[in-house]
This record gives C-alpha cells, structure tokens and sequence, in this order.
C-alpha cells in the first residue's frame, strides 16, 4: 500500500483541499513512475486510480478543457472505467452527472477526439466541440465545492487510499 506522512498531509490540509488531494498524488505518481499505463495499472487499487483520475481530470479541465484532456491521451483512462461511477458514490453526485454527459460525447466522437493533430486542428478541436463548453463551464463554477467533496470523502475513508506513517 501506498504510504504519505501524516505531518505532509496535516500541512497540506491547511493550504487547501486541493493540496491535501496532491500529497497522495505525489505519492500515487512515484509509485507509477510517472503516469497510469498498462503495466503500472496493478500498483494502485480501484479507490487510488479514482482519486488519481479527478486530478488529471481536474489539471487537464483547468489548462485545455476536455479536447486536451482527451489530446493528451487521458481519454480512455477517465472514460473507460468506472470513474463517474466512484464520484457519485463519494458523494459528488452532480460530477458524476457531467462525466457521464462528457463520456457520451467522447464515446460518440472517439475515433476523431483521439486521433493525432497538428497545433492548428487541436485549436479548432474546440470550435467543433463545443459540445463540451457547458460542461467545462460548469465544472470551473462548482471545482471548489467537487473537490471539497472529494477531499473530505478522501479524509474520512484515508485507509482506502494510503497507509498513513505518523
């Protein structure tokens, strides 16, 4: 299992939720070397991807929206498991809606949101996706509250995502 140190975890805690969240990021992307692949997926359980998953989802939102999100080769990783499913049973029910809503999209348009591109068609990705800019608008309006929901879900359940060392 995955060990973070409860005085990281205590300082973090005081800078935010969002810094609380990182210190197990930290440690979930040295353990994977890097980032999830196929190889490295057994290294972490179903509860760590799910935490791992809301930050990329969340750094890819924040940058680049989903058509980066999904350009950077997070796509299936997000989409293709059962993500939402997790946000929704850890209590960020409105989330998990507005995954579903993305993943549809992407399931519908897979083959051309993941195909390769040139600087110029990634920027017109968003002209043609504009499927998505609700979406995008709405998680930036409510990403303090998601992650104040994941963060405390995270905290009252820490065994499922850390071996805590005092």
């Amino acid at each position: 299992m995955i060990e973070v140190a409860d005085a990281a975890l205590q300082k973090a805690a005081q800078k935010g939720m969002d810094e609380f969240i990182k210190v197990f990021i930290d440690a979930y992307q040295e353990a994977l070397g890097g980032d999830p692949s196929a190889e490295n997926m057994h290294l972490l359980t179903g509860e760590q991807h799910s935490l791992l998953s809301y930050y990329i989802l969340r750094q890819e939102l924040m940058d680049g929206g989903f058509c980066q999100l999904i350009q950077n080769g997070y796509g299936g990783y997000i989409f293709d498991n059962p993500f939402a499913k997790a946000m929704r049973l850890w209590g960020a029910k409105e989330f998990s809606k507005l995954i579903y809503s993305a993943k549809e999209i992407f399931d519908a348009n897979r083959q051309d949101l993941e195909r390769e591109r040139t600087d110029d068609e990634f920027m017109a990705m968003y002209e043609q996706y504009e499927a998505f800019d609700d979406l995008e608008e709405t998680f930036m309006e409510t990403e303090e509250l998601i992650t104040t929901i994941i963060a405390s879900y995270v905290d009252e359940n820490i065994n499922l995502f850390a071996n805590v060392k005092k």
